[in-house]
C-alpha cells in the first residue's frame, strides 16, 4: 500500500482515509447482504486497501494487529470464543 498509494494518501490525511473506509463499509456491508460472490470480493478488497493505508499512516502493522488473535480470542483464550 505504502509504494502504490502512500504518498496520495498521506497528503489525503488520516481524517479522510478514515472517511473513505467508513464509506467501504458500507459497500461491503451492502455487498454481503445483497451482492455476488464478485461483488463481495471486490469490496472486501477495497476495505482491505484502506485499512492497510490507514495503518500505514499510523505507522502501525497490519500484522501486528491480527497477531491480537492469532491464540484465539483475546479476553478469553479460547478457540472458539467462550465469552458468551
Amino acid at each position: 500500500m505504502a509504494r502504490t498509494y502512500g504518498a496520495r494518501d498521506r497528503a489525503r490525511g488520516r481524517d479522510a482515509t478514515v472517511a473513505w473506509l467508513a464509506e467501504e463499509m458500507g459497500e461491503l456491508a451492502r455487498a454481503a447482504r445483497k451482492g455476488s460472490r464478485d461483488e463481495q470480493l471486490h469490496e472486501l478488497g477495497d476495505v482491505l486497501a484502506w485499512l492497510a493505508s490507514l495503518a500505514e499512516q499510523l505507522g502501525l502493522s497490519l500484522e501486528e494487529a491480527a497477531a491480537r488473535y492469532a491464540q484465539g480470542c483475546p479476553r478469553c483464550g479460547g478457540i472458539p470464543c467462550a465469552c458468551g
